[in-house]
Formats: C-alpha cells, structure tokens, sequence
C-alpha cells in the first residue's frame, strides 16, 4: 500500500480506478529503476546499465534534473509503478540564440495499463512543468509517430552517420609513429573542450548548450557503466599540443558490430586530413575491445555526426555506408514567441540575402489558424496570430512549418508530400526560403 503521507505530500492528480499520478521522491529509487528495466529492456538492453542511470537521475547529483522531475502513476491497490517519465531541462542554441528547452525522456507504461490515457495525463503536467520553466520548446526522441498526439511533429535532425570498413582503415606505414594520439581527458581539458565545442556548434542550426557543469557531469558524475556515460577523449600531437577531442560510449551496444564517435571536433585552423587518421585507428583498436565485450567482432567504425560534417569530406571513398539521420520530435506551444525569440537570427539572415531591408508582411495559413510576421527595413517589428483569409503567403497544413523553421526539410521538399503546402508566389518562396533555409543540426541533449 502507498503511505499516505507521500501520497499525500506529491499528489498531483487522481486517475480513478485506484491510481494516482504524483511526483517522483528518493525513496522511489528502487522501484522506478525495477519499473524502467521492465519496461525499456526487453529488446536486448541490458538492465545494469538501465538501473545505473536511473541511479545517476534519481541521485540529487545531476546539473538540471532532480528525483522531483519523475511522474508516477500508482496503482494504490498494490503500490506497484505502472507508468513514469520524466522531464529532463536544458539549454538548446538556434544559431547561436539561446533557448529553454524540456525534454521529456523514459516514458513508458506496463503492459497491463496501456490504453488509459496515462502518457497523456503525465504530458499535461510536464508541458505545464517546462512552461513554469520557461522553455521555449519539448523534444524527444521516440518511436514512430506516437508522439504527434501530445502536439509533437518529427521535425529536427537526430543522430545519423556514416560508417567504414575495418579493412579500409588507414593504416601506419612501417616505421612511422602514431602522428596524433587520443587520451582520456582530465578536467583541466573541460575549458579546452569547451572552447573547442561551442566553435564547432556554429556550422548547425539547432545544438545544446553545455555548461562547465555538464561537462563535469558527464567527465566525472556518471557511474562508470550507466547506459548514458559517454567518455570524453582529448586528441594532441606527439609533442602534447591539444588539437580537439571527441566522445563515444563507454557501455556497447549488445547488438552493435561498430564503434564510433557521437562527436569529434577540432581547434580553428587544425587539418581533418592530418588528423582524421590516427582518429579512425583509435576508433579501431578500442571499438574491438568494446565490441569484444558482447562477444562479436568488429566489423565497422563509425562517425555518428548527422548528416554533415568535415570528416565526411576527407575521406568518402572509405566511410562505404551511409546511415540516414532519424528526427527528434518538437512541441513549439507559442510560436510567435518562439520566432520573436528567434527574431536576431532572422533579421541577420534577410541583412545578409538579396531581400536586404526588405519591408513587407509573411501571412503564414496553417488552415485551422495562422501567424503574420511584419518586416520593416529589415527588422521584424510583428509577429502574432492571423486569421486564415484571403492574401496568405503560403500554407503549412498540421506541424508541417516546423519542418522549415528547424531547417530539417525545403519549402520544395515538403511539397513532395504535402500537395496543400505551397506558397503564392515569387516573393513569399523567396522570403521563405531566406527566413528558413534548410540546415543541418547536431544536439547531443542533456540525459
């Protein structure tokens, strides 16, 4: 049975039928980490490495997540956890603008409670929970097209890569030295790593912004063999000069024959030519103890880095497959507060294009509603809603807009599936397509 006086103290809603949804305390350790290794590990997750981030989320130690940011749905007739998730708060950058975003993560529900409405209930009161917060978006990662019913739509680049042979690593030839090599990084790296990170953020759209805090967290907060742990690597010359690090996993997937990095970055002016190489071999010869480890073989090294990225351009021949980006899916609850937030972004964007100083108006119809945005010498003065009329710009039906403001798909590329997505004419496509250009993005998000 539930004791009262938690239940009481965290209650958030009654359900009905015995159930209730409160948050989340410390003394729910034990029985979140039994209901997500339940839940989340039966296609092949091992649970060790489950149970141990939950202990790292549920331990007070993380920089902006606390054992309060769980739901729970009880069963208050067994006590039993039949459904959880929680929402977990960071700082995402759209070219170079700073935003709050909630990321809602570990959302499931036990066999025997689905269909009641319980993700949803739980939603509600996380979507309040990140506006209190003052995010300025919700994404998640998840599986096909459940998340659209929460005001979700599959709209920004997530993960994707492209893979190499082990045979057509670059090999030393005899007598050389190693010219660049890859070591653990210390905190007295995480300035260094940094500097060198947030530089390489400005060639994507969307990234996440990471603190000196995060960069302790994951170098030194993590339990060793938590499913989350990445381990950061710093990369310098043979006379100890730093050049850029990368990170990759520290738990293998059981069912993975490759190894890669989920990023690698390099100072300002340090050739990927010179350095990629010696990168490749470490990826080799590490990736093979930890694919060891699941008792399979490497077969393939990896460069798990979106859809563009430098390393892509200097070696093509030998990354032989190529592993098409997923979507994070995006909530955007004010849009005209989001894009007068983005306000900078677009004004220096119609500053540096053909439409320089342009004056005029964008009537966006996304049928059952609209948005207007006013330009005035380049500066936009206007953003806020509109009643779908006559003199629309274009039309976006459903989320489909979200696509083109987090530069995942063209204006022409959306219209190849959406035949009610168009613009009116030359001005509109043109202004469009300044305003929103397609653009790659690289989030590693906060876990």
């Amino acid at each position: 049975m539930v004791k009262r006086s938690r239940a009481k103290k965290t209650m958030l809603r009654d359900l009905g039928g015995g159930l209730i949804l409160r948050r989340a305390t410390l003394a729910d350790a034990d029985a979140l980490i039994a209901f997500n290794c339940d839940v989340h590990c039966s296609n092949g997750t091992e649970r060790k490495p489950m149970e141990l981030w939950i202990r790292d989320l549920m331990s007070g130690d993380h920089p902006t997540f606390g054992p309060s940011d769980f739901t729970v749905v009880q069963d208050t007739n067994t006590g039993a956890v039949v459904s959880s998730l929680c929402l977990i708060s960071q700082t995402w950058s759209y070219r170079g603008v700073k935003f709050g975003v909630g990321v809602p993560e570990l959302v499931g529900t036990r066999p025997g409670y689905r269909r009641r409405g319980l993700v949803r209930a739980q939603f509600e009161v996380v979507h309040g929970w990140s506006a209190r917060r003052r995010h300025k978006a919700q994404a998640v990662g998840g599986i096909p097209d459940f998340y659209r019913q929460f005001g979700y739509e599959m709209a920004l680049e997530m993960e994707g890569g492209r893979l190499g042979l082990k045979s057509e690593a670059p090999k030393l030839k005899r007598g050389d030295t190693e010219p660049y090599r890859v070591r653990a990084a210390t905190e007295g790296d995480l300035s260094f790593i940094g500097r060198v990170y947030r530089e390489g953020m400005k060639r994507y759209l969307v990234s996440c912004v990471r603190s000196g805090s995060l960069w302790r967290y994951e170098l030194k907060g993590r339990r060793r063999k938590a499913i989350e742990r990445r381990e950061l690597r710093v990369i310098e010359s043979t006379s100890g000069d730093r050049v850029g690090f990368l990170v990759h996993k520290a738990v293998p997937w059981p069912r993975a024959n490759s190894f890669g990095v989920e990023v690698y970055e390099l100072k300002t002016g340090v050739s990927w030519l010179a350095v990629t190489p010696s990168v490749v071999r470490y990826l080799v010869t590490t990736g093979g103890r930890h694919v060891a480890r699941t008792k399979k073989e490497l077969t393939y090294f990896a460069f798990w880095l979106g859809s563009e990225h430098p390393v892509y351009d200097v070696m093509p021949d030998a990354l032989v497959r190529t592993r098409d980006p997923y979507a994070f899916y995006v909530r955007v609850p004010d849009l005209p507060g989001f894009l007068r937030h983005m306000s900078p972004v677009l004004e220096q964007r119609v500053a540096n294009s053909v439409i320089a100083g342009y004056t005029g108006e964008l009537k966006l119809n996304f049928y059952r509603a609209g948005l207007r945005l006013v330009f005035q010498r380049g500066r936009l003065t206007h953003v806020g809603p509109w009643t779908p009329a006559e003199g629309q710009s274009a039309a976006f039906p459903d989320l489909t807009f979200l696509h083109l403001l987090f530069g995942h798909r063209s204006l022409e590329e959306l219209r190849l599936s959406y035949r009610d997505c168009f613009a009116t004419g030359d001005e509109a496509r043109l202004l469009l397509a300044v305003l929103f250009p397609k653009m790659p993005s690289a989030v590693w998000p906060v876990s």
